[in-house]
């Protein structure tokens, strides 16, 4: 699910208070027959076909798309629609850690199809999603500014966070941004840091707040429950053994929370579902591989094989190891109950 925050963009507020917030509005964004916007997705800069009528572009690698990477969005959306003109997402495919130092490169939290549509909801009319190569990396600042901001797209206002850097070696700075400006008429809007809880709001923020498990913080910061996609494939069956059936998840190359037992909902077929997540390496039966295996509440179809979307709404219990299966059966039992407690209290 997609929360609509109502965050100001204007100015100059380092500190963003939510409190005086109502209940916030959900919105599904799962498939795009569920989308308010229809955005075009350009895929690598060949295919940029112009003129676009006065391009407002946001530029940013946006993976996670938190309340920051919002406030971008929707900057450039209302630019340029006092404009008549077109909002652009800038963004880059894969992530650019991947080339530059592929041993650094973070689990993401967004996979490629989640972004696009998060971005969308956004209210943004197309995304451009240079491909990232060693030679895009490289280039001089000047060259992606003139080559491309200018030569392809004619950008007429850019909208970028705080820390933004572009060009081989992040030589780019703001300030050079804002002489290209000077040079090619085009304006440049940087929004300021945002804090949340007297937390800096970032993407590595987020990625902690997950590993640790506390993904009723992350919501705060992202906007939304965090989620996951994921076929669902085979496991050891465990969980039907006992009684409890699950869905295993395949979630390579995404952010997993960290171990435990959480309070979910789940997507599937454009239908929501109520359930509990169980992440961990199953200690009771001595497993060594870290396994995603969701129990879906009132729910027997087969699902082997179609994607799901995991929401977590909170984590109430780290994982443990029991002396008999009988033991476990009787602490799932515990767990299903304070899971619909959780979940009927997020309503």
């Amino acid at each position: 699910m997609f929360i609509l925050l109502k965050i100001p963009i204007a100015g100059h507020e380092s500190e963003v208070d939510f409190k005086g917030f109502s209940r916030l509005t959900l919105h599904p964004f799962f498939g795009s027959q569920n989308c308010w916007y229809a955005m075009k997705i350009v895929r690598g800069t060949k295919n940029i076909a112009g003129p676009i009528p006065f391009p407002v572009v946001a530029i940013g690698n946006f993976d996670g798309v938190h309340i920051g990477h919002q406030i971008i969005f929707r900057q450039a959306a209302e630019m340029a629609r006092k404009q008549n003109g077109t909002s652009i997402a800038f963004t880059f495919e894969p992530h650019p850690l991947k080339i530059i130092a592929p041993e650094r490169v973070p689990p993401l939290l967004t996979n490629f199809r989640q972004k696009m549509e998060l971005i969308e909801s956004c209210g943004i009319d197309q995304v451009i999603c240079a491909d990232f190569t060693r030679k895009f990396a490289d280039q001089q600042p000047r060259d992606f500014a003139k080559n491309i901001l200018v030569g392809l797209i004619g950008v007429k206002e850019i909208v970028v966070g705080f820390d933004y850097a572009f060009g081989r070696g992040r030589e780019g700075t703001i300030s050079y941004l804002k002489k290209m400006g000077e040079e090619f008429h085009f304006k440049v809007h940087v929004v300021d840091p945002i804090k949340l809880n007297g937390h800096l709001v970032s993407s590595s923020h987020v990625r902690e707040l997950i590993e640790e498990g506390n993904v009723k913080a992350a919501r705060g910061f992202l906007g939304r429950d965090y989620s996951i996609h994921g076929p669902v494939v085979h496991g050891h069956h465990t969980g039907q053994a006992i009684g409890f059936p699950t869905a295993n998840l395949d979630t390579a190359k995404v952010q997993i929370p960290g171990t435990g037992v959480y309070a979910v909902r789940i997507l599937h077929a454009g239908k929501t579902f109520q359930g509990a997540v169980n992440i961990g390496f199953n200690p009771t039966f001595h497993r060594d591989r870290l396994s995603v295996e969701v129990h879906i509440f009132n729910f027997h179809e087969n699902i082997y094989g179609q994607e799901v979307e995991v929401m977590f709404v909170d984590r109430i219990r780290s994982e443990m190891a029991f002396k008999s299966s009988d033991e476990l059966v009787a602490q799932i039992k515990k767990d299903i109950r304070t899971v619909k407690a959780v979940l009927e209290a997020d309503l």
